[in-house]
């Protein structure tokens, strides 16, 4: 497979590859082209086809394709004519390939994860978060799922990075202060986005469902708990309860979507840990994005100010 960063003027492409953009337009001879945008996880270079023949197969946009193309330096920019393109079989990729991903090792992350649960003491609780990620489905999701469309841990396996890292975070505070429930402070930071795996659309689309739009992953989250709480006897109502003030108070303040402000000390843990990890997350992301040589990252929309990297 061509990787895009690696693409030169004059050089054959050809792989499998996600189409991002597409659409018909016509030349000033008045002749359709299609024009597309193909990424793989290292980029994204724009497409044309020109002409219309039976190397051409349909396709749509969020398809994962596969092409044959050449390499053109078109107004300084790489420029892929395609000769071939097709949907992709099943099984002929891999969408860590395509897309951008956790640079951690998933498999620590998951090993990290379900250690936390097994470290929870309290039977009710414990049986809660099994019955929850023990689920193929929600495993499914949640494992290469996105914690957000695009503010931060944007990417396969965001969601279960994220949720690592706030389980983390939860857990120091949980040490520093008394008294504090650890259960309670661990199930909270392990469900508090659960509810993400239905407001946003698995990969590659990643988008707002109907329920994610209408709900919105608090709410969702609520439901879930509610959901798999129904067989387990041994959890308590108040570990519901605070289970739930966890999950519907995680944002913090009301302007920041919390249909309600943490009112115990495990609800402002947990929104204090997922607080931290998602605002450190978009400076590391930007960072990581822009030139090392260069002390200015531009404004950010979401932090709302001009970012700056220490040159020491």
């Amino acid at each position: 497979m061509s990787l895009i960063v690696d693409l030169k003027s004059e050089e054959k492409m050809q792989g499998c590859y996600l189409c991002k953009y597409k659409q018909m337009l016509k030349n000033k001879n008045g002749k359709d082209y299609l024009t597309v945008k193909l990424q793989d996880a290292t980029g994204i270079i724009e497409g044309k086809i020109w002409a219309i023949h039976p190397g051409i197969e349909e396709f749509n946009v969020d398809d994962v394709v596969s092409v044959e193309a050449e390499v053109v330096l078109y107004q300084d920019n790489l420029q892929a004519n395609i000769g071939k393109i097709k949907r992709a079989e099943e099984g002929s990729y891999e969408l860590k390939n395509l897309l951008p991903h956790t640079p951690k090792d998933i498999k620590v992350l998951e090993e990290k994860l379900f250690s936390r649960i097994d470290e929870v003491k309290d039977p009710g609780i414990k049986k809660l978060l099994e019955a929850i990620f023990y689920d193929d489905i929600i495993y499914k999701y949640f494992m290469s799922g996105a914690a957000a469309k695009s503010v931060h841990h944007a990417y396969l396996g965001g969601l279960l990075e994220h949720t690592v890292s706030v389980a983390e975070i939860g857990v120091f505070l949980a040490g520093r202060y008394e008294p504090v429930n650890v259960d309670l402070v661990v199930a909270g930071c392990l469900l508090h986005d659960i509810g993400k795996i239905y407001e946003l659309s698995a990969f590659p689309k990643n988008d707002y469902t109907d329920e994610g739009q209408l709900l919105g992953h608090i709410m969702l989250g609520v439901e879930k708990v509610n959901e798999a709480k129904a067989n387990i006897e041994e959890l308590s109502q108040e570990a519901l309860l605070l289970l739930k003030h966890i999950i519907l108070s995680h944002h913090g303040e009301y302007e920041y979507g919390s249909p309600k402000r943490p009112k115990c000390i495990e609800a402002m843990i947990v929104h204090l840990a997922d607080y931290s990890d998602s605002k450190l997350k978009m400076f590391e992301e930007m960072l990581r994005n822009s030139d090392p040589n260069e002390p200015s990252l531009g404004y950010n929309k979401i932090l709302t100010r001009n970012m700056r990297r220490s040159m020491l």
